[in-house]
């Protein structure tokens, strides 16, 4: 009994302690979890503090690039429709001018009855030469022509008796024969005698100098008392009709905007008065020298307009539908025309462009921008490609207010 006893006491003694170990057991590892648990918060809670604080630096850093930035005028341009302009200069001419001079044999003037300035007609004398000694030989191939008659006539009349009287056998055949000769030939001599009396009249007709058409008379080069002759050169110059032209000089990339028929205002110098004008004629070629041709523009008469003297034109080269902008938002350097706009980022990016007309707006940009882009206003020049800047948009015309008055030209 007391050997039973002891077994179930030493049995119920060690199922108690197997029981207080497994209890311990699992309390262990619940703190373990716990601890593991917390680590991971923590480690979470660290990150995310870590990029919190990574992104505040961040931020902060960009604002005080972006406060640090340059702010910069923009503009946007939009499009407008132009009446294509190109501004030239050059000298006044006639139109059509006449030089003349001594048509005839010459000699000595006699009177030049016209002045510089004044309007001749076609056939007026311009200046009259001596013919004292041409009039006398006119006289004398008169005389031939008479003494050439007289022979023919009375080489008709030997003809005439003579043929009465070979029908009674008192001439021959023969003798008939070499009167009719001597008379064709007396003819042939009033012939040839009347021709050279005409020669000698057209001649002396060609001694004054007359003009060969109606219009202004702008030189005078010959005085009475003067010897002239054919070698004497331009005396006198004629303006036909009075009619002028500017001989505009023109760029050759210009020249190939312009038409025949296009309007153009002309300015002389030292007049304040607009002469209206038409070109009518593009010259074929383009001086090597210069890179210019000639635009040669119609003007009516006006004594304002001086041969000779200098003048400013205003051509109309048709409509242009392009941005405007100022002089001021355009750079330049050896590889052309440039522009800064500005990107979706605030950084400032060169575009390339081309220029066309000038026009009291601003410079119209043919190509390499559509209007709807931000320009750098001014200080461009100080500006690089891909700096950070603050766009401030520029009082006035916007893009929109270019667009609807585009629209509003149109219609």
């Amino acid at each position: 009994m007391n050997y039973e006893s002891k077994i179930s006491a030493e049995a119920d003694s060690a199922g108690m302690t197997d029981y207080d170990l497994s209890g311990d057991r699992r309390a262990g590892l619940d703190r373990k979890w716990l601890i593991v648990g917390l680590l991971v918060l923590l480690i979470a809670l660290g990150g995310a503090y870590y990029f919190w604080q990574r992104q505040a630096a961040a931020d902060l850093a960009a604002g005080d690039r972006q406060t640090q930035a340059a702010t910069v005028t923009v503009v946007v341009p939009g499009k407008m429709t132009l009446q294509g302009q190109i501004t030239a200069t050059g000298s006044i001419a006639a139109r059509r001018e006449l030089p003349v001079g001594v048509v005839g044999e010459g000699g000595r003037v006699v009177s030049v009855p016209v002045e510089q300035g004044q309007w001749v007609r076609q056939g007026q004398v311009l200046a009259a030469i001596d013919r004292s000694v041409q009039s006398q030989q006119a006289r004398s191939a008169a005389a031939n022509v008479d003494v050439a008659k007289a022979d023919a006539k009375l080489a008709q009349s030997n003809l005439d008796r003579a043929q009465q009287l070979v029908e009674r056998g008192f001439i021959s055949q023969a003798d008939i024969d070499r009167l009719t000769a001597t008379r064709d030939a007396a003819k042939a001599r009033v012939t040839v005698a009347e021709a050279q009396y005409r020669e000698l009249l057209a001649r002396n007709a060609r001694l004054n100098i007359v003009a060969p058409a109606s219009g202004l008379l702008l030189q005078r080069n010959v005085e009475p008392g003067q010897t002239v002759g054919a070698g004497s050169g331009t005396l006198f110059s004629i303006a036909q009709g009075g009619e002028m032209e500017l001989l505009a000089r023109v760029g050759e990339n210009e020249i190939a905007q312009l038409s025949v028929g296009a309007v153009a205002e002309v300015r002389p110098v030292g007049s304040g008065r607009v002469f209206t004008g038409q070109i009518w004629q593009i010259e074929p070629t383009i001086d090597p020298q210069t890179r210019q041709g000639v635009a040669r523009i119609a003007l009516a008469y006006d004594p304002a307009l001086r041969p000779g003297g200098f003048a400013s034109a205003t051509l109309n080269s048709g409509a242009v539908v392009a941005p405007i902008l100022p002089e001021s938002a355009i750079l330049t350097d050896r590889d052309g025309s440039y522009v800064y706009i500005i990107d979706a980022e605030d950084r400032a990016q060169r575009q390339a462009v081309e220029t066309g007309i000038v026009t009291p707006e601003g410079i119209a940009v043919v190509s390499g921008l559509d209007g709807t882009e931000k320009i750098v206003l001014r200080a461009g020049g100080f500006l690089r490609p891909g700096e950070l800047v603050q766009p401030k948009l520029a009082p006035g015309k916007t893009g929109e207010k270019a667009a609807e008055k585009s629209e509003s030209e149109a219609q």
